[in-house]
C-alpha cells in the first residue's frame, strides 16, 4: 500500500473491469503448459464478453499495435557471389543458377510451413480439444508424410550444388524424383471436403477465436489456415513453370536439355492424374449432397459420372437462386438447403440429358426477367448475361432461362455446355444429313413448315466446334487442379460471311444453338 501511495496522482490505472480476456496479455509461447492455460482464461472471458459488450468494445480500441508479420529472406542467388565469381559467369548462366536456385529455396519455404501447419494449428487444436482427432485428420490429411519427400529432392539439390554454389546439372534428379509426386493424389482429391469440414467448424467461437489468433501472430506472415493447407497444391502447379524457366536459360549444347524435356513431361503427368482423381473425388461429393424430391429425377447418367465439367450458381428468370452442376452426361438444376448446418442441393424439375439438351444464346435484353430482378437492369427490366437450356423434344415443356453474374461466367457456361453436347450433336446432324433429303439454304428460308430443329442441325454442324481452355480464375469449370500455365478461352467460329447470311436466313426467327 506504501508503494501505491507514492504514485504520482495523475497516473491513468486500466480497471481490471476493461480487461476482456486475460488471454490477450499472453503473448505466443511454445510451451504446452502456458498455453492451456491461456486458453483456459480466455475460456471465462468469453463468458463475461456476453455480458458486457461495452466493455469489449473499449478494450479492442485500446489493444496494442498487432505485431508486424514475419517476413521471408528474399535475396537473389546474384546477390550472394562475390564479385569475381559474378564476372566470370554470363548473363544467361547467371538467370539459370537463379532459376535452380528458385526451386531450392521454394522447397525450404514449403517444408517450412508444412512444418509449421503442423506445429502452429494441428498439435495445439488437438491438445486443447478445439477440434477432434478424427476431425483434424480429415482436414490436415497426411501432410506430414509430404515433409519428407520434399526433404530429399532439397538434399540432393545440395549435393549437386558445388562450393561457389553453382549448379552443374539438374535434370537428373528431378526426372528421378518428380514421378514421387503421385503421392499427392489422396491430398489434393479431399482437399473439398477438408475446405468444406474447415468452414463450418469456424462457425465454432473457439476455433474461430483460435484461428483468428494465430492470423494476428508473426508466424503466419497474415495467412489464414487454409493457406497454410493449400499451399502443397499450389506448389504442385508451379513446377512445370519453374523447369521452363530453367530450360529457357539452359544452353542447347547442355546435357541438361533433354532431360529437362522429359523431366517437364512427367510433372505435366503427374498434375494430369492428380487433376483426374480430384475431378472424380469432386464430382462424387457433390453426386452425394444432391437431394431428390421425385424419384423420376434420379437418373444413373449422375450417379456414374466420373467428371463434373462446370459448376456454379445461376438465377432463374424469376430471380430465385440455383445452383447448376454440368456433369458430362447430365445437366442437373438445384436449390441450395441446408441440412444440420450443412450444405445441401436439392434437384429443382428434371435433369437434362447432354444428348438430349438445347442452348440457346440470348441476347441482352430478349428476356424481362421477374422477380427479384426488377429494377436491377434499369427502368427497361431488360436481363443481360442469360442463356436458355431445354429439352430438345418439346413434350416435356422444360425451359430454363438462367442468368450469370457477368458476360465473362455466361461465356464460360454457354462455352462449357457447347463442349458437352458437340459429340452427340455431330453424331446426330451425320445421321440426318444421311436420311434426310438435300435441301438448298433458299428453301429453307422461304419454307416456313420446314422443320426448324433438323434444319438448324444441319447448319450447325458446318459451323466447327468450340474448343476451350479456362485459366486458374474460373475454378468452377474445366479443369480442376488449377494451374498457372492455364490459357484463356480460345474458340474456333465461323468465318464472318457465312454468319451473316445465317443471320439474313434466321432474321424474324429465334436462334437456337445446337453446337
Amino acid at each position: 500500500s506504501l508503494l501505491y501511495l507514492q504514485e504520482p496522482s495523475n497516473k491513468r490505472v486500466r480497471p481490471l473491469a476493461r480487461v476482456t480476456s486475460l488471454a490477450n496479455l499472453i503473448s505466443p509461447v511454445r510451451n504446452g503448459a502456458v498455453r492451456r492455460f491461456g486458453q483456459t482464461i480466455q475460456s471465462f472471458a468469453l463468458r463475461s464478453d456476453s455480458k458486457s459488450p461495452s466493455c469489449a468494445q473499449k478494450s479492442c480500441s485500446r489493444s496494442a499495435a498487432p505485431t508486424p508479420p514475419k517476413r521471408r529472406n528474399s535475396v537473389l542467388w546474384s546477390e550472394m557471389l562475390d564479385v569475381n565469381m559474378k564476372e566470370s559467369l554470363s548473363t544467361k548462366e547467371i538467370k539459370r543458377q537463379e532459376a535452380i536456385y528458385e526451386m531450392s529455396r521454394g522447397e525450404q519455404d514449403l517444408i517450412e510451413d508444412l512444418k509449421l501447419a503442423r506445429k502452429a494449428y494441428h498439435d495445439p487444436m488437438l491438445k486443447l480439444s478445439i477440434m477432434s482427432e478424427e476431425e483434424l485428420t480429415h482436414i490436415f490429411g497426411d501432410l506430414d508424410s509430404y515433409i519428407p519427400l520434399h526433404e530429399d529432392l532439397l538434399a540432393s539439390l545440395g549435393e549437386a550444388t558445388k562450393p561457389d554454389g553453382t549448379v552443374e546439372q539438374i535434370g537428373p534428379i528431378l526426372v528421378k524424383w518428380l514421378p514421387r509426386l503421385h503421392a499427392y493424389k489422396g491430398y489434393c482429391s479431399n482437399q473439398l471436403a477438408a475446405k468444406a469440414l474447415l468452414d463450418q467448424k469456424k462457425q465454432d467461437r473457439r476455433v474461430q477465436d483460435f484461428l483468428q489468433r494465430c492470423l494476428e501472430s508473426p508466424f503466419s506472415r497474415k495467412l489464414d489456415l487454409w493457406s497454410f493447407l493449400d499451399i502443397p497444391r499450389s506448389r504442385l502447379v508451379k513446377y512445370p513453370l519453374l523447369l521452363k524457366e530453367i530450360l529457357r536459360h539452359t544452353p542447347k549444347d547442355h546435357p541438361d536439355i533433354q532431360i529437362l524435356e522429359e523431366a517437364i513431361s512427367i510433372i505435366q503427368g503427374v498434375l494430369s492424374d492428380i487433376n483426374l482423381k480430384k475431378g472424380e473425388s469432386e464430382c462424387q461429393y457433390y453426386i452425394d449432397k444432391l437431394e431428390y424430391l421425385d424419384e423420376k429425377q434420379k437418373d444413373p447418367r449422375i450417379e456414374g459420372s466420373k467428371a463434373l465439367l462446370c459448376h456454379g450458381e445461376l438465377k432463374n428468370k424469376n430471380g430465385h437462386k440455383l445452383y447448376v452442376f454440368l456433369f458430362q452426361d447430365i445437366l442437373v438444376l438445384t436449390r441450395p438447403v441446408t441440412r444440420n448446418e450443412r450444405q445441401a442441393y436439392q434437384v429443382y424439375r428434371q435433369p437434362i440429358p447432354v444428348q438430349e439438351l438445347l442452348l440457346e444464346d440470348l441476347q441482352d435484353g430478349d428476356v424481362k426477367m421477374g422477380g427479384s430482378f426488377r429494377g436491377a437492369f434499369g427502368n427497361s427490366d431488360k436481363a443481360k448475361n442469360i442463356f436458355r437450356v431445354r429439352f430438345q423434344d418439346p413434350s416435356p415443356g422444360q425451359s430454363h432461362t438462367l442468368q450469370a453474374n457477368d458476360v465473362f461466367h455466361k461465356q464460360q457456361w454457354v462455352n462449357c455446355i457447347r463442349t458437352a453436347i458437340a459429340p452427340f450433336q455431330r453424331t446426330a446432324a451425320a445421321a440426318e444429313l444421311k436420311e434426310l433429303p438435300e435441301l438448298s439454304e433458299e428453301s429453307e428460308e422461304n419454307n416456313p413448315s420446314a422443320p426448324n430443329i433438323k434444319a438448324q442441325k444441319r447448319q450447325s454442324a458446318m459451323s466447327g466446334v468450340t474448343d476451350m481452355e479456362l485459366d486458374e480464375s474460373t475454378s468452377e469449370c474445366g479443369s480442376i487442379l488449377d494451374s498457372e500455365e492455364a490459357k484463356g478461352l480460345k474458340t474456333h467460329r465461323t468465318p464472318s460471311g457465312h454468319r451473316k447470311t445465317r443471320e439474313k436466313q434466321l432474321s424474324g426467327k429465334q436462334k437456337e444453338t445446337l453446337v
